[in-house]
């Protein structure tokens, strides 16, 4: 997916559409509910939200399912732009990723909401909602684009494409991996891994990242 390591039609954009990668093994602990209009079925022809349920119920995980359109739009940390423009794609097709697993640590699997843009599938926002009773509580919120986030073993980690003033838009300057992890009230920072990219070569090929890391 990412430039460096992970999941995923342009090298730097793309990767927010399909998912990022997470910094280490990439996995998802509740499986990711695709909601967005790029992606709707799974190889096996189930929905993604039965294969997310499945996942949850095999890890003793509690499942609620929401909707998570209604959830950011009835939520008054999400920034008014991101509403604004939250619209279908196509049809009712929305921009958005969903993905149920344990984050926080509590008895019901929490919900990581990723909104995507219709246009280049950049990530517009990244949301962790925790049960709170019988509703979810928003515990996380990054609306600095392109940002996209996943659940890594038990730690959110976001994944930040980094742009410099002359970067085209599918090969940006490096990314940042940001991994936290929840400390009983908020999450907190505990690692940050910083890729620069070279230039691109002649026939397109990017070479390694740079890397450097930060605890």
């Amino acid at each position: 997916m990412l430039m460096s390591a992970g999941t995923v039609v342009l090298v730097g954009t793309a990767v927010f559409a399909v998912g990022c990668a997470t910094g280490g093994t990439g996995l998802r602990d509740g499986g990711p509910a695709r909601t967005d209009a790029v992606s709707r079925t799974t190889p096996s022809g189930a929905s993604p939200e039965d294969s997310s349920a499945a996942s949850a119920a095999a890890s003793g995980q509690a499942l609620k399912k929401v909707d998570p359109v209604a959830l950011l739009m009835k939520d008054p940390k999400v920034g008014n732009e991101v509403k604004r423009d939250l619209k279908p794609c196509s049809g009712k097709e929305y921009p958005v990723d969903v993905s149920y697993g344990k984050v926080t640590g509590g008895p019901v699997a929490d919900i990581v909401i990723n909104v995507l843009s219709c246009a280049d599938a950049l990530g517009r926002g990244t949301y962790v909602y925790r049960a709170d009773g019988g509703a979810y509580e928003n515990v996380f919120a990054d609306e600095q684009p392109p940002v996209y986030a996943e659940i890594d073993r038990g730690d959110l980690v976001v994944t930040k494409q980094v742009y410099g003033k002359s970067d085209a838009l599918a090969y940006p300057s490096g990314e940042d991996v940001i991994t936290y992890r929840w400390n009983g009230e908020k999450f907190t920072e505990q690692d940050r891994v910083h890729s620069e990219y070279s230039n691109v070569v002649d026939g397109g090929v990017q070479p390694a990242p740079v890397t450097s890391q930060k605890n």
